[in-house]
């Protein structure tokens, strides 16, 4: 038996499936298909330096990372390395042998920080002590049975609000861009983020494969958009928020909420039958209305730090 770790073949589609299968099975809270890790590849930034990786036990694949710079920090030298290994592929040096080969390329490209994410377990907290990892933030998973729970009735938006969605600014994005970059900057987390690209933003996010434009809610005021929620669909019934988000004016008037719950019923009313988002564990209003909402909590994860040098 022996472990190997190669890199993701652009244009190769069963590379792509394959660590799609991989990461539906070690982290199901989160969508991933075979398109959206070839989009994902295709339309890395240049200064992201991305790499992803598949882990590969006598030709099968069992485990999978993503590995990057945080190109969108305004701090430089931090990197990303994301590892998962199939649930049925565990201790067998391929998670090991994941880490070593991100760090080693995250290290060649200038980075002193390292970030990953895993789930808040004794294997998963031990394996991050051994190589030299200290927890940092944590976050929740959240699953909503959409085919069973009954959905906060639909409520007439304030006056001088509008529901759109996105579709509608299909000839011109940019307004979604402007306000998806304010609301990220303060969104909570280790890594602050700078959306400035617009270009960058068209091809990554605007033209995702998993983003559903008809399912995406935009509250909008004064003919500019101020509230918003991302839907992404993996056309198996799976719907995940991308991202909901308020312009700082126009908070405390529960535009989130009604965006996100008109997202819901649309999502619901196109077949969609689950639903997953996720919390930072000290964002207690969005944790308060997904809770309202009916999402359970499914899982934690910790964001795990460490320096090199």
């Amino acid at each position: 038996m022996t472990v190997i770790v190669r890199d993701v073949r652009p244009g190769v589609p069963e590379d792509a499936e394959a660590f799609a299968r991989v990461r539906r099975a070690a982290l199901p809270y989160m969508l991933a298909t075979g398109p959206q890790v070839a989009h994902d590849l295709a339309h890395a930034h240049p200064g992201a330096r991305s790499r992803p990786l598949i882990a590969e036990i006598d030709g099968e694949a069992v485990g999978t990372a993503e590995v990057s710079l945080a190109h969108e920090s305004p701090v430089p030298g931090i990197g990303e390395a994301n590892v998962f290994v199939h649930p049925d592929r565990t201790r067998r040096g391929a998670g090991a042998l994941l880490l070593r080969t991100a760090e080693e390329h995250l290290a060649e490209a200038g980075a002193t920080t390292l970030y990953g994410w895993a789930f808040d377990q004794p294997s998963s907290r031990a394996f991050a002590a051994k190589h030299g990892y200290r927890p940092s933030r944590s976050a929740y998973f959240l699953r909503l049975d959409l085919a069973t729970t009954e959905l906060p009735p639909l409520q007439a938006p304030p006056a001088g609000v509008e529901l759109r969605t996105a579709a509608d600014f299909a000839a011109d994005p940019r307004p979604l861009f402007e306000l998806d970059a304010l609301t990220t900057a303060d969104e909570p987390g280790d890594v602050a983020t700078e959306l400035d690209d617009y270009e960058h933003w068209l091809a990554a996010v605007w033209n995702h494969p998993l983003l559903d434009r008809e399912l995406t809610t935009v509250a909008v005021a004064g003919g500019r958009p101020v509230a918003f929620s991302a839907a992404r669909t993996d056309g198996l019934g799976r719907y995940g928020s991308a991202m909901t988000g308020t312009h700082p004016g126009h908070r405390g008037l529960g535009l989130a909420k009604l965006a996100k719950n008109d997202s819901l019923h649309r999502a619901r009313a196109a077949g969609c039958t689950e639903a997953f988002t996720g919390n930072d564990a000290e964002n207690g209003p969005m944790l308060a209305i997904n809770t309202w909402f009916g999402y359970e909590i499914r899982a934690k994860e910790t964001r795990y730090v460490r320096e090199l040098g």
